[in-house]
C-alpha cells in the first residue's frame, strides 16, 4: 500500500469523485427517472445481470472457480448455466417465476444463479443456513416454482414439499441416493460435473428481453415481526456494485496524487478472491461474485471456513483478497500457524457486516505489508456496499464505515420525525437514496410503506456524518445484532423462548466478541414455580431456528425484566450481567 505524499490527501473527497465520474470519465454519471424519482447511476455499467454473465463468458478458457478438486472455466461455467437455463425454460420457467437457489458455496451456485437470470426468472437464493421450516417459508412467501439446492438442503426441505403449493420442480445436486420423490431430479443429469461443463454442447441462450429496471432477485433480511421479508431488487441494483467497488480504489489513488493504473481486465494479471462468506448474502452474491465475473477474476471456494486451510489455499491459488467479517481477519492473524504459509500475494483484507476494532486496521498491513484493509457499510436493501473505506483513509478514520460512493446520497434525519435533515456531526437516523436500493419488499405492502420512502431507505441505523461524507454507524434502531455478519432479529428468538411454558419474560441482548463482533444472550424471567434450564431453553432455540441465532448464554433474572415508561425492556441494564464474563 502506498504511502503517499506527505500531504496527503492532496484533494478533498468531492474533488476526486468529481473528477472520476465527469463525463468522458471511465465512472461517469447520468441521471435516470426510476419508479418517477430521479436518480444517480453509473452510465457505463453493465445494464443487466445477462450483460455481466456475457461479459464473464469472454473470457472463454481463462480459470473462473476452483473447489476442492473442481475447476470451471469462464466458457464451461456458460455453458452449463445456459444449458440448465434451457431446462427451467422447458420446466415452464418464465420471465418474472420465481427460482429459488439453496445450498452452500460450491460451483454449481453461480450456475444455478445464472441460469435463473437469463430466462427472466426472479432468482431468490434462500439462507443455506435455515432450518427447514424457515426454508419453507422462504419457498413458500416467495411462490418459487424450482428450487436448485444441494443434498444437504434437501434433506431440510424434503418434509415440507407439501407446503410449497408453487413449486412444481427440485433440482438437486451432490446426491448420494437416487431420488426418491418425483419433483425430485439430479442437477448433474442435466448439466454434469463440474470438471465436465468444458465439454457440454453449446447451445442459445433464451431469448428474453432485459431491461435494467426488471426484477432479478428476492434476498431475505430478516424483519422486527420476527419473519423474513424479501427484498426485491433489479437488474440494475445488483450491476451497481460494479460501479461502486471500482471507483472506491480508483478514488484511494487519487487522494494520494498517484496516478490511477490503466487496466485492462483482458491482458492484466487475473484477481483471485477466496470467497468465505456465503453466495446467498448481498456481500456474497452482488458485492463479490458479479463485479468479479465481469472483470474475469477468480473465485476460489471453501465448503466452511477454517482458517489453516484457507491459509492453504491462499499460498496453492495465489490469492489477492479475502475477508467478509472481522472474524476472517482476526482469525488469520492471530493464527498460530500463520508463518508457515506464503500468504504474500494478498493486497486486500476487507470486511463489513459487523462490528470491528479500529486495532484491526493497523494489524492488517503489519501482518501482511501488500495488504490494504477495508470496510464498508451495507444492507440487503442497499443491495451490499453503500459505502466504502480503503487503505489511508480507513487508516485515518478507523471507526468510519467510509463515504457514500458517489450515485448515493446519505442523509442523517431526526428519528422522532423522519423527516428533518441534521448538521454534519449530529447523530440521527440514517437514510439513503441511489441506483442499489431495492425496489420494495416481497408481499408486504406495509413494511414497503414505511421503508421506502420517495426513492429513500429508511435504514435504522442511527449514525453520523462528517463534514467531508464519511459516515460513522453509532448503534442499530432496529432490534437487532450482528453475528458475524448475520443478522439475528430479537423478536424471533425471544418469540420462541416465551413459547416454553414456565418462561414469562425473555430477552435477547448483543455480547461483545472479539472476532465475531458479538453474540445472542438471553436474559429469562420464570413464572412463579416454573422450570427451565439454561440448556432447555438453548435447545429449544435450536429447534426452531438457525444455529447462529442460539444464544450462547442464559441467564435467569429473579424478577421481572426492566423497563422503561413506555413498557420497553431496557436492554442495556441487561447486557450489563454479561460484562463481568466477556467473550
Amino acid at each position: 500500500m502506498s504511502e503517499g505524499p506527505k500531504s496527503w490527501p492532496v484533494m478533498s473527497i468531492a474533488e476526486a469523485h468529481a473528477r472520476l465520474t465527469a463525463p468522458g470519465a471511465p465512472f461517469e454519471i447520468e441521471e435516470k427517472v426510476i419508479r418517477g424519482i430521479r436518480t444517480k447511476v453509473w452510465k457505463n455499467a453493465p445494464p443487466t445481470l445477462r450483460h455481466v454473465f456475457e461479459n464473464g463468458r469472454a473470457f472463454g478458457e481463462r480459470e473462473f472457480m476452483v473447489y476442492e478438486d473442481d475447476r470451471a472455466t469462464y466458457e464451461g461455467f456458460g455453458r452449463a448455466a445456459v444449458r440448465l437455463a434451457n431446462r427451467l425454460t422447458a420446466e415452464g420457467v418464465t420471465k418474472g417465476d420465481r427460482v429459488a437457489v439453496i445450498m452452500r458455496n460450491l460451483p454449481e451456485w453461480p450456475v444455478a444463479f445464472f441460469a435463473g437470470i437469463i430466462t427472466g426468472a426472479i432468482v431468490t437464493p434462500l439462507n443455506a443456513w435455515w432450518t427447514g421450516p424457515e426454508l419453507q417459508y422462504g419457498l413458500a412467501d416467495s411462490g418459487s416454482k424450482v428450487a436448485i439446492v444441494d443434498d444437504e438442503r434437501l434433506e431440510r426441505i424434503a418434509p415440507h414439499l407439501d407446503e410449497c403449493p408453487d413449486l412444481l420442480r427440485v433440482l438437486v445436486t451432490r446426491l448420494a441416493d437416487a431420488p426418491a420423490d418425483p419433483r425430485v431430479q439430479r442437477l448433474e443429469d442435466v448439466i454434469g460435473p463440474v470438471n465436465g461443463w468444458a465439454a457440454l454442447p453449446v447451445e442459445p441462450m433464451p431469448a428474453v428481453e432485459l431491461g435494467p429496471e426488471d426484477d432479478a432477485t428476492i434476498l431475505y433480511t430478516s424483519g422486527t415481526t420476527g419473519r423474513p421479508k424479501g427484498a426485491l431488487g433489479t437488474h440494475r441494483n445488483m450491476t451497481s456494485n460494479i460501479g461502486a467497488g471500482g471507483i472506491s480504489v480508483a478514488r484511494n489513488f487519487l487522494r494520494a496524487g498517484e496516478p490511477i493504473p490503466v487496466v485492462d481486465p483482458k491482458t492484466a494479471p487475473q484477481r483471485t478472491s477466496l470467497l468465505v462468506v456465503p453466495l446467498f448474502h448481498a456481500t456474497g452474491l452482488s458485492a463479490t461474485l458479479g463485479p468479479t465475473i465481469n472483470a474475469g477474476g477468480k473465485i476460489v471456494l471453501m465448503r466452511r471456513w477454517d482458517a489453516e486451510p484457507a491459509m492453504q489455499l491462499i499460498e496453492r491459488e495465489k490469492v489477492n483478497a479475502t475477508g467478509g467479517v472481522p472474524t476472517i481477519a482476526w482469525q488469520l492473524i492471530e493464527h498460530p500457524a500463520r508463518t508457515k504459509y506464503d500468504l504474500s500475494s494478498l493486497q486486500s483484507v476487507t470486511y463489513g457486516g459487523a462490528p470491528s476494532a479500529p486495532e484491526l486496521v493497523r494489524k492488517i498491513p503489519e501482518v501482511f505489508p501488500a495488504s490494504a484493509p477495508g470496510n464498508g457499510w451495507g444492507m440487503t436493501e442497499t443491495t451490499a456496499t453503500f459505502t466504502s473505506h480503503l487503505g489511508k483513509d480507513y487508516e485515518n478514520r478507523p471507526e468510519s464505515a467510509g463515504p457514500a460512493a458517489p450515485v448515493g446520497e446519505m442523509q442523517i434525519r431526526d428519528p422522532a420525525d423522519g423527516v428533518t435533515v441534521l448538521a454534519p456531526g449530529a447523530v440521527g437516523e440514517l437514510w439513503v437514496k441511489g441506483p442499489q436500493v431495492v425496489k420494495l419488499y416481497w408481499n408486504k405492502p406495509e413494511a414497503t410503506a414505511e421503508t421506502f420512502v420517495d426513492g429513500w431507505l429508511r435504514t435504522g441505523d442511527l449514525a453520523r456524518i462528517d463534514e467531508e461524507g464519511f459516515l460513522f454507524i453509532i448503534d442499530r434502531a432496529k432490534d437487532m445484532l450482528i453475528r458475524g455478519g448475520e443478522n439475528i432479529y430479537c423478536v424471533e428468538v425471544e418469540n420462541v423462548l416465551y413459547d416454553h411454558p414456565a418462561v414469562m419474560d425473555a430477552a435477547l441482548v448483543g455480547i461483545p466478541h472479539k472476532t465475531l463482533g458479538e453474540e445472542p444472550a438471553a436474559v429469562v424471567h420464570l413464572k412463579p414455580g416454573g422450570e427451565a434450564t439454561e440448556q432447555e431453553l438453548r435447545d429449544l432455540v435450536r429447534s426452531r431456528l438457525a444455529a447462529f441465532k442460539v444464544p450462547v448464554k442464559v441467564v435467569f433474572w429473579p424478577e421481572t425484566l426492566p423497563r422503561n415508561a413506555n413498557g420497553k425492556i431496557l436492554k442495556t441494564e441487561l447486557k450489563k450481567v454479561f460484562q463481568e464474563e466477556p467473550a
